[in-house]
């Protein structure tokens, strides 16, 4: 009876909240008279919160409103709703390309009036891209596909907990699909009771939509199915609803979303380390795949090309193209090369009065002191160029396989946002290993001047060294410069300009890990060349 009970007073709480979220409609406004609502996304059941596209009147732009329904008279309700409104204001000083920019927090006497039938208001940049509920909708995502837009969603929960922020992405529709293929937190506002756990249990529930279809956490949408459960209670492995689904992937999303057990994943960067290995994999079984896939047949991925066509027309015009692009460019350099002839030519045959460089100007005052000034006590360091673009990165290590191989091309691609990290250790290096870390390489040699580095893992010491080929013995290689990684920006000036075709980032320090043990990420490294 007790039980029946506490059911009938849920589904009673959850009838009033949609009975007050009724009242929000299209072209309704809030917020003070500034936000027009446009489109509704979804409603996060669990803090009464109602997701909406709307349009900013003041800065003709659309946002993204996480709108916290609720009786104002209800002092528990607008206790729940402050502590939700306070989170998100912590939030909108995080910056991360997962997470939609909080652009502005509204409560009640502050943006928000007692007779909008609201208790606060989240808003936030509106994210591009498509629904995540429509897109499982339709059949469930390729494992390879769903460890890579996971990853995205892994990254910015790793970087808001080493900043002590909860980010809330327990529910399916506060999450969009963008349009660069990567998961991102639409409708930030964490239940005021949320923890660090329940974002990484998250992560495993994502997952396992994206494998399956199927919500493994309670509170899910209702267009949603719920997963299944054995007799004992557990969550159903994706591999057994989808046999296609690897192994290690079913494993994983099932060891994130439970809680007992000693082979739970507890933590975001464990989640990282695991799909970086499992999308590897997979991309590489695929590709083995395609290679003798016959023409036509389906590849059961959600973004698909055309195959080739053997077209030789298409070909013959191609390769007359080409033909007359690289005879216009013979004739411009030639032209060039005559121009420069003509120039010199022209200075030679030039008129004026004969110079004696050997005498003083005629006008000039006597030196008062023949002797010359001294030379500066400070060398000047060299001068700079534009950064070299590397022709490819690959991890450094010579005594193993490496620190997560598949993510070293983010160290080059120039975006600091995409990062690349080392496994955690339990022991500062040199314990295990004399270091670990990635070479570069360049089409052709670089004379190169500085390295900048942009990280976030104080305590870091990186040295920077320069070899003869790609992958050589580490007492074959050359420490040209050194520096400690202490804040986001780090320039190491080499001693003096190197030339070579290949240069090794090494790392000899790993930084502290706020939960133990020690790792370092890059995000982003430029290789500046002397002028």
């Amino acid at each position: 009876m007790d039980t029946r009970r506490s059911v009938q007073a849920g589904e009673a709480d959850r009838a009033g909240i949609r009975a007050r979220g009724g009242s929000l409609a299209p072209g309704r406004v809030v917020g003070d008279g500034r936000y027009r609502l446009l489109a509704q996304f979804g409603v996060d059941e669990r803090a009464a919160a109602h997701l909406w596209r709307a349009r900013d009147g003041q800065l003709k732009r659309d946002v993204a409103l996480t709108l916290l329904v609720g009786d104002p008279a209800d002092p528990e309700a607008a206790r729940l709703a402050r502590r939700t409104l306070e989170r998100a204001a912590h939030a909108s000083k995080f910056g991360h390309g997962g997470v939609a920019r909080v652009l502005d927090v509204l409560s009640l006497g502050s943006g928000v009036t007692s007779s909008e039938g609201l208790l606060g208001v989240v808003v936030a940049e509106w994210t591009k891209g498509s629904d995540l509920v429509d897109l499982v909708a339709q059949r469930p995502v390729a494992p390879a596909a769903a460890a890579r837009m996971v990853q995205a969603l892994a990254e910015a929960v790793d970087h808001a907990h080493q900043n002590g922020l909860v980010l809330g992405l327990d529910h399916p529709q506060r999450l969009r699909l963008t349009p660069g293929g990567a998961l991102k937190l639409a409708f930030p506002g964490p239940l005021p009771e949320a923890t660090l756990r329940d974002d990484v249990k998250a992560l495993g529930a994502v997952l396992y939509l994206l494998l399956t279809g199927r919500w493994a956490l309670p509170g899910g949408p209702p267009a949603v199915p719920a997963a299944p459960l054995t007799p004992q209670g557990h969550v159903v492995p994706p591999r057994s609803l989808v046999p296609a689904v690897p192994a290690e992937l079913s494993s994983l999303a099932v060891r994130t979303i439970e809680d007992g057990g000693s082979g739970g994943i507890r933590t975001s960067s464990a989640i990282l380390r695991v799909l970086d290995q499992v999308a590897e994999n997979e991309e590489r079984t695929q590709l083995i795949q395609s290679v003798g896939q016959p023409e036509g047949e389906a590849d059961g991925t959600i973004w698909t090309t055309k195959k080739p066509v053997k077209d030789v027309a298409r070909r013959r015009k191609l390769a007359f193209g080409v033909t007359v692009l690289v005879v216009a460019t013979v004739v411009i350099l030639a032209w060039g090369g005559l121009m420069l002839i003509n120039l010199f030519q022209g200075d030679n045959k030039a008129s004026g009065p004969a110079i004696n460089v050997a005498a003083p100007p005629s006008n000039s005052a006597p030196p008062q002191n023949s002797a010359a000034p001294p030379p500066s006590s400070a060398p000047a360091g060299p001068k700079v160029g534009d950064p070299a673009k590397p022709d490819s990165a690959s991890i450094y290590n010579p005594q193993g396989s490496g620190d997560n191989a598949g993510r070293v091309k983010n160290t080059i691609d120039g975006d600091p946002g995409t990062i690349w990290r080392t496994d955690e250790y339990q022991q500062q290096l040199p314990a295990l290993k004399p270091g670990v870390g990635f070479t570069v390489a360049f089409n052709d040699p670089v004379k190169l001047a500085q390295v900048k580095i942009t990280a976030d893992s104080p305590g870091t010491k990186v040295e920077i060294r320069s070899a003869d080929k790609k992958n050589p013995q580490l007492d074959d290689t050359k420490v040209v410069g050194a520096g400690d990684l202490n804040g986001t920006d780090t320039t190491i000036t080499l001693q003096q300009p190197t030339e070579s075709k290949y240069f090794i980032v090494w790392i000899t320090q790993l930084g502290d890990n706020d939960g133990g043990g020690f790792i370092s990420e890059i995000g982003d490294a430029s290789f500046l060349p002397a002028q």
